[in-house]
């Protein structure tokens, strides 16, 4: 095709040098168009010519690697022999040993698993390194990984259990039997006698008189008075100190038990509130039972103000009935409310008892006594009817304690019966 292409090219030269002979300068516009037709046909088929050619060329190198890639695969998808020597290895043709290749996990759960115990020990292996490579690095204490253990069931021996209630039988008797022979020795004196055994020595005697005292042992630095009689004391350092040491704070026999709040005092209108919530409440709870069935309605509350309003047709049927019944039905109410009130009115002597109860004094925790010297005896026997009769009346105690000179008066707040 190339050759054609050149074929095609060399006429056409020569064509043109033939015009320019001729004419002596090149005439394109005189050229013949059967000429020009011809010349480019001839280049047409020469393209497609050089277009059929690489195709032809390309299906013949592919069939040819096709054919290649075939024989490749006939030649090794044949088994290949093996050849075995006498210590049992794998050897080829010229008796070479050849490592057979392992087979490897094809599962995705086979990988998972292989990569996660490749990815475990390569952290261990960098943890043990970061940490046997610092300085307070301990051996004895073993690193925690990176990575958290699943936990497995852990099964318990049989009899573990029982043999450690076992145990703890035996200990709480073991502890009751101790506390029986301590009970036992408190009683008789014999873990006293022991104590004091221990602590006092065997050769003491009551004249012997200790090098330092127990209580300046603490602040001296010797163990001996002997800087002392020089007069130089040397004291431990910091025994004594600018501080002061309270003593704790112990409950007066005279404070409460329980500790007292201040009483909450409301002022009218709060009381007023409350009452009027309470007195609904108690209207609620009588109307609910009316509407049970529990107790009868109650007759309507008739005064002489609202008797038209209430009755309506019925007063003016008859008003002078109408009138009696409301009059008789008002002081029913005005005697029921004057028996709740002498209901409630305390006896004389309920009285009297919740008089004395409010003067008298609260002596669980303590008595308050007022004590008088008196010089003049004359002036105190003078007054001592006055006393005694005030003391009845305020319900006081006194008492007379006479001397040689003076004379001595207790005043009481206890309150004592007459």
């Amino acid at each position: 095709m190339m050759a054609n292409a050149k074929k095609v090219i060399e006429e056409r030269k020569k064509a043109l040098t033939a015009i320019k002979s001729d004419t002596g300068k090149p005439k394109f516009g005189l050229m013949d168009p059967q000429m020009i037709a011809e010349a480019e046909k001839a280049r047409r088929i020469a393209q497609l010519q050089a277009q059929i050619q690489e195709k032809i060329n390309a299906v013949s190198i592919n069939a040819a690697v096709a054919a290649a890639q075939a024989h490749v695969r006939e030649v090794t998808a044949k088994p290949k022999p093996l050849i075995l020597d006498a210590q049992g290895r794998t050897v080829d043709m010229e008796g070479k040993e050849v490592q057979l290749t392992q087979r490897m996990p094809t599962l995705k759960a086979n990988i998972r698993a292989k990569k996660r115990e490749e990815f475990k020990q390569q952290l261990q292996d960098k943890g043990s390194e970061d940490i046997a490579e610092q300085t307070f690095f301990d051996p004895r204490i073993a690193a925690k990984t990176a990575i958290r253990n699943k936990r497995a069931l852990k099964f318990n021996e049989p009899g573990k259990y029982v043999a450690l209630a076992d145990k703890m039988r035996t200990k709480a008797q073991l502890e009751k039997l101790q506390s029986e022979i301590a009970q036992i020795a408190r009683k008789t004196g014999i873990t006293t006698t022991t104590k004091l055994a221990l602590i006092t020595p065997t050769d003491a005697r009551d004249d012997d008189v200790p090098e330092v005292e127990w209580w300046d042992s603490i602040i001296l630095a010797e163990d001996s008075y002997a800087e002392r009689s020089v007069g130089k004391v040397v004291f431990q350092g910091g025994a004594v100190t600018n501080l002061v040491e309270h003593p704790t704070q112990m409950r007066a026999p005279t404070d409460p038990l329980r500790p007292i709040y201040m009483p909450v005092f409301l002022t009218k209108k709060e009381r007023k509130k409350i009452r009027r919530q309470n007195r609904r409440e108690t209207w609620k709870e009588e109307q609910e039972k009316i509407r049970l069935g529990l107790e009868p309605a109650p007759e309507p509350k008739l005064r002489i103000t609202n008797l038209m309003r209430v009755l309506g047709t019925e007063a003016v049927q008859d008003p002078t009935k109408i009138e009696a019944h409301v009059r008789e039905q008002m002081a029913k109410r005005q005697k029921a409310h004057e028996d709740a009130n002498a209901a409630r009115k305390l006896t004389p002597e309920e009285r009297r008892l919740k008089k004395i109860k409010k003067m008298k004094e609260d002596t669980t925790l303590g008595v308050q006594v007022a004590v008088f010297r008196c010089i003049n005896l004359l002036q105190l026997l003078l007054n001592c009817l006055r006393v005694t009769v005030q003391r009845h009346d305020i319900r006081k105690s006194v008492l007379f304690v006479h001397f040689k000179c003076c004379a001595l008066v207790l005043w009481s707040f206890l309150l004592i019966s007459n």
